[in-house]
């Protein structure tokens, strides 16, 4: 249960006028419109805004990956944790423009995954799966009946290759979503009314759109305020831009943005781009009662904030749509289904219906149980009843009443409940999400009506056996035979098995295990998986942030030991962090005599330290270390080592005063990158301090690497920069910019785009070898 000033503040931002004013206004159209992108943070949360708030129109968000292989700009949640970071953050901000999610990937072990960045839509697909990322978004189009579809970008050379497969894949999907002979169990066919493509670049410091936007058929305007809240629309969709925290996004612009461009394809010039659809329910039946029902959504609107007069009107409109609904023809039924449930959330508001439902515990145990506490205020209802819907692994009441206000249902889950992680398909802006929510009825005004309602933290089940382990991963030396310790939270270590390595001595005492290799070990990365008393044994990771709350990630634990040949130089290291990297973890794990630099250390004196690193984005997200620059050149005349990692031009970056001699990232970061992990590597100074100790950098140091080689190298450099690597994507010219180094006074700056930070999360060993050569004195 979240405490009890967090519920406190999350309720105050729950107005139940703005919500009643927000159910009315989805009572105005019939018309659902869906944006495709690839990423979380990929929608038009301003036009989408604009649409939903302004008009009415349903608003769906169709998004192929959960943005698992991008950045992090928040802390060091990489991959698997992204995902769930960055999908918990989808869900944040469609609440804010009333917006459905349909998701196509379902996180980093399903084929259509982010794998980080491509230049290519073709290459895309076919690491998705072209037949099964086309037939995913046919399901989308077909359960959620979208009247317009909207690509976020466009499908052209210089864009991002997931961006380029998205809107692919949502131009191929419409006939085949028309089709009959394409068969989706379940689904029936659905003809999507208009196609749209943006009438603008995506270009910027990111993308290079190579070729012209379309010409602009279709205008959408933002006509006014928001009348709930006050703000222009353009704000509106940035206050939902924010939950995208981790990529940095939510800005205050000004002015705002009041009108979006669009091309509509195989179509002409428009006034709107509602033309020739049904926006009002007279528009699919030309009936007394559709007309009725017309007539009184118009009431109810009218109405606000008048909750008797306005339920008056919700309950004539929704006897006429039930009356209406025998003689409605088959491919508008889904219309009236929606719109009584949208009248239905409309009249539980009016009625003053309150009701939360807490969960007892963050989350529920394999075989254990908790308690869901709900507490209800029936207004002007009656005869509240609640009928938990939960997976089939979860044991819940079948129903409860909630006449007294509160009750507590018990929540059971089976010991053979799938563990796993909250990527769910869908997200409803009505409720009805994740493992465990509420189908509520009541009665108001002598009429039965029903709604759904989302507990106020999701629920995840968890392992019967956490455990965590310190540290999780072991980087062992050839030739090293000293024993490592292995501390164990979670379960007894003597209740513990792992299997047998060849090599390893794997012995257990009461505080955890003791490790001790020999010269048999063979070299490369083994992973052993761990067990408690026969069963499996999961890491969890949890996830906390106050603009998503807490969830969290889980897979089955495993130690993992990188047997390499690696040696440190004997030097004193300062690490600066800017919290999107686990480098200065993976120091300490090599033995490198590291220490974490804070504001105070950084104003203490710099020359005890050899080599100082900076980590990814910390100009950006460390104030105390861009008021520290002077200190640090002079730290470098004098004759330390800097070593930098990569940077974005966003991150404060200035190139002629950041580095100690001039140096600028390359922008748009498109041009700017190489995103082929196998790539062949040129070393262009193989006799290079940086290369030749204390370990021996080859061609060899670049196998096996993950995801990409590198992004935001630099583009130009002074003089004295030697560059060391030369690379690139196929087909394009090579790109130098990767790993760079320059004397400067008695010391020395070396910068490098390469992507060590995740290739040493994934163990590569090369990347180890090759920081460990940075680390060297100057």
């Amino acid at each position: 249960m979240l405490p009890d000033r967090d519920r406190l503040r999350r309720r105050a931002t729950q107005p139940r006028s703005v919500a009643l004013h927000r159910a009315l206004g989805r009572l105005r159209s019939t018309v659902t419109v869906m944006n495709t992108g690839a990423h979380p943070d990929d929608e038009h949360n301003d036009m989408l805004a604009t649409l939903r708030h302004q008009h009415g129109a349903r608003i769906i968000v169709a998004c192929s990956t959960r943005g698992e292989g991008g950045q992090n700009t928040l802390g060091p949640e990489r991959l698997g944790p992204l995902g769930v970071l960055r999908s918990r953050e989808m869900e944040k901000a469609a609440r804010v423009i009333d917006a459905d999610i349909a998701w196509l990937g379902h996180g980093p072990d399903d084929p259509v995954h982010d794998f980080g960045f491509s230049k290519s839509g073709p290459d895309t697909l076919g690491r998705w799966g072209e037949d099964r990322t086309i037939d995913r978004l046919v399901r989308a189009y077909r359960q959620f009946r979208p009247d317009i579809v909207i690509p976020t970008f466009l499908d052209v050379p210089g864009q991002h290759g997931h961006h380029r497969a998205m809107t692919e894949a949502a131009e191929r999907a419409l006939a085949l979503a028309a089709d009959p002979a394409y068969v989706t169990e379940g689904l029936t066919p659905w003809r999507v009314a208009k196609y749209y493509l943006p009438a603008w670049s995506g270009g910027g410091d990111t993308y290079d759109d190579e070729l012209p936007p379309p010409p602009a058929t279709t205008t959408i305007t933002a006509n006014g305020p928001d009348a709930a809240t006050g703000m222009s629309f353009d704000r509106l969709g940035e206050v939902s831009r924010a939950y995208h925290a981790s990529q940095n996004m939510g800005f205050w612009r000004h002015p705002p943005h009041t009108s979006w461009q669009l091309h509509f394809v195989g179509g002409t010039a428009e006034t709107s781009i509602f033309d020739q659809l049904p926006t009002r329910l007279t528009d699919i039946g030309d009936t007394p009662d559709l007309a009725e029902a017309d007539a009184a959504i118009e009431a109810a609107v009218a109405a606000f904030p008048d909750a008797d007069k306005l339920t008056t009107a919700l309950l004539t409109a929704r006897r006429a749509i039930l009356a209406a609904t025998p003689g409605i023809a088959p491919e508008h039924a889904h219309r009236l289904t929606r719109k009584l449930r949208e009248i239905d959330a409309a009249l539980a508001l009016a009625a003053g219906i309150d009701i939360s439902a807490a969960l007892s515990a963050a989350s529920l145990i394999l075989g254990a149980s908790i308690d869901l506490i709900i507490e209800a205020d029936p207004g002007r209802a009656s005869a509240l009843t609640i009928t938990p819907r939960a997976h089939p692994a979860i044991t819940a009441p079948a129903a409860a009443s909630l006449d007294t206000g509160r009750t507590e249902l018990t929540i059971s889950a089976s010991p053979e409940a799938p563990i796993g992680n909250p990527f769910h398909p869908d997200w409803h802006s009505l409720g009805g999400n994740g493992l465990l929510s509420l189908e509520v009825t009541a009665i108001v005004a002598g009429e039965t009506i029903s709604f759904a309602l989302d507990t106020e933290e999701p629920l995840v089940i968890d392992p019967a056996h956490a455990v965590s382990i310190s540290p999780d991963a072991l980087i062992i030396p050839t030739g090293t035979t000293a024993p490592q310790t292995i501390a164990i939270k979670g379960a007894s270590p003597r209740s513990l098995a792992l299997p047998a390595l060849p090599g390893l001595a794997i012995g257990t005492t009461d505080a955890g295990l003791t490790l001790t290799p020999s010269a048999d070990l063979a070299p490369g990365r083994h992973s052993l998986p761990i067990s408690v008393n026969g069963q499996p044994a999961y890491a969890v990771t949890p996830i906390a942030y106050p603009h998503i709350g807490q969830t969290r990630f889980v897979r089955p634990q495993t130690l993992d030991i990188l047997a390499l040949d690696l040696f440190l130089p004997q030097t004193r290291i300062g690490y600066i962090g800017g919290g999107a990297d686990n480098v200065g973890l993976w120091l300490e794990r090599l033995g490198a005599d590291v220490t974490p630099l804070d504001a105070d250390a950084l104003s203490g004196y710099l020359t005890r330290y050899d080599t100082i690193v900076v980590g990814l984005f910390a100009f950006g997200t460390r104030p105390d270390l861009a008021a520290a620059i002077a200190k640090i050149h002079d730290f470098v005349r004098a004759g330390g080592h800097l070593v930098t990692l990569y940077h974005r031009p966003g991150d404060n970056w200035r190139p002629d005063v950041t580095p100690p001699l001039p140096l600028t990232i390359g922008s748009p970061s498109l041009r700017w990158r190489v995103t082929n992990p196998a790539a062949p590597v040129t070393l262009l100074d193989a006799t290079h301090p940086l290369f030749t100790g204390p370990n021996r950098i080859t061609t060899a140091d670049f196998d096996g690497w993950d995801k990409e080689r590198g992004l935001y190298f630099t583009s130009s450099w002074d003089s004295a920069y030697t560059p060391l690597l030369s690379m690139s994507d196929a087909g394009e010219s090579p790109l130098t910019g990767s790993l760079l180094s320059a004397k400067n006074g008695e010391g020395r700056h070396t910068h490098t785009s390469l992507v060590l930070h995740h290739q040493m999360d994934k163990l590569v060993p090369g990347a180890f070898r090759l920081m460990a050569n940075l680390l060297q004195a100057a």
